[in-house]
């Protein structure tokens, strides 16, 4: 099977061809915008089939092996099966964290100046939204989701969801000023702390994803360190450091000496794999504790590891790779998180822009609709064409906001 790749007419470049790469992107922002504006931010999830009205009625789904079964299935349709099975449509509180910080990007860019009073908005339905009956402000995902083990139920507070939403406040925090974001920012770092924190040795420990059970994922541990890195850097609170430092060093020390990492340490093989955007996570969130941190002890690994996700995550014409060693499937949140991570890393590299550029021009020729959203994945044979709105919409938007922050910089347009 050919890999798909960006015509020559389509590949990025400086002057004009730049300059309609970044017009294409302001007007597919605006569409995308309007797009969730009008569905109240609410949308599918890939994750989302408990969420039917038939878990309740259908006495077979009420056990483990058929949870799975059902969830992956409908993940893995590429028919939006929910409408007929009664999946509502619901916000998630990650996909209005990820919202809220494209809308102050936006906003930044001088694209459209009321962008930060929707921000607000958001940022206020999602303290509404925190994990109840919890000490400190945490959030979960809106479904009831079944691992291997376990039945997670709604809402159950868990690090991803409660450091992008952590963050997304303090972001706004930074632009108004209002006492009450960075109390939830505090507050979600205090139960990263107590609840999530466990130690390996007296200098090395990790956050665990979820208060279930003890874990070690790496893309998860590193973000509860960064935003302990970042509340240490506001408040100078030094009980937030040193554990962020004990976490980075755990994850660092876990990385392959071709730079890569595996998602997490558990023994088995479901975690033994390498990806594009959990990669990039690491990596981004490595950046990000040394620059709140002010520490050079990561640098080596930071530099280890973008060689290798550059080296392995792109095909020709800047096709984003799921897998380093497997093209398929190609997945939105790949794109989102490539386009991300390249911006965030162009000082290393200058060419990094212009895979960028790439990697945006091939979204944009192949995983957008007439429909004005994105597709969740291409397969070899197939497009998932449904419109996931935390996993595609937040995640492009933030990206596409992301690029668009980077070219008024560029421009000095800002």
């Amino acid at each position: 099977m050919n890999l798909p790749v960006i015509e020559q007419s389509q590949r990025p470049a400086t002057g004009a061809a730049r300059e309609r790469t970044v017009s294409a992107a302001r007007d597919v922002t605006l569409q995308l915008l309007n797009y969730c504006r009008m569905r109240n931010w609410a949308g599918y999830d890939p994750y989302d089939a408990l969420n039917s009205k038939l878990f309740n009625a259908l006495p077979f789904l009420q056990f483990r092996l058929p949870r799975l079964v059902f969830t992956q299935a409908l993940k893995r349709s590429p028919i939006n099966l929910r409408p007929l099975l009664l999946v509502p449509r619901t916000q998630n509180p990650k996909g209005l964290a990820l919202f809220v910080a494209a809308l102050l990007k936006l906003a930044r860019t001088g694209l459209l100046s009321e962008q930060k009073n929707i921000a607000v908005e958001l940022a206020d339905k999602l303290l509404e939204l925190r994990s109840e009956k919890m000490q400190h402000a945490c959030w979960g995902y809106n479904f009831p989701w079944q691992t291997r083990i376990t039945l997670v139920p709604r809402g159950c507070p868990n690090i991803i969801c409660t450091t992008f939403a952590a963050n997304a406040l303090l972001d706004l925090y930074e632009q108004i000023s209002q006492p009450r974001y960075l109390e939830a920012a505090c507050s979600a770092a205090e139960f990263i702390l107590e609840v999530l924190f466990w130690r390996q040795s007296d200098s090395l420990g990790c956050f665990s994803y979820t208060p279930l059970w003890r874990s070690a994922v790496h893309n998860a541990n590193l973000l509860g360190a960064v935003l302990l890195c970042r509340l240490y850097s506001q408040t100078g609170e030094r009980k937030f450091l040193e554990p962020a430092l004990m976490a980075a060093r755990y994850s660092a020390g876990k990385q392959y000496p071709d730079g890569a990492w595996d998602y997490g340490e558990s023994d088995s093989p479901s975690q033994r794999w390498k990806d594009n955007f959990h990669t990039g996570y690491n990596l981004c969130a490595l950046r990000d504790i040394a620059r709140y941190a002010e520490t050079s002890e990561f640098d080596r690994h930071i530099d280890l590891g973008f060689k290798f996700y550059r080296n392995h995550f792109f095909a020709e014409g800047g096709v984003p790779k799921y897998y380093h060693n497997a093209t398929f499937p190609i997945d939105i949140h790949s794109v989102a998180q490539s386009i991300i991570t390249l911006l965030q890393f162009k000082d290393v590299r200058p060419d990094n822009v212009e895979l960028a550029d790439s990697v945006l021009n091939w979204a944009l020729s192949n995983m957008w609709d007439e429909e004005r959203y994105f597709y969740a994945q291409k397969l070899p044979y197939f497009t998932t064409k449904i419109p996931y709105m935390r996993w595609a919409q937040a995640w492009m938007l933030l990206a596409l906001a992301t690029f668009l922050e980077d070219a008024a910089l560029r421009s000095g347009n800002r």
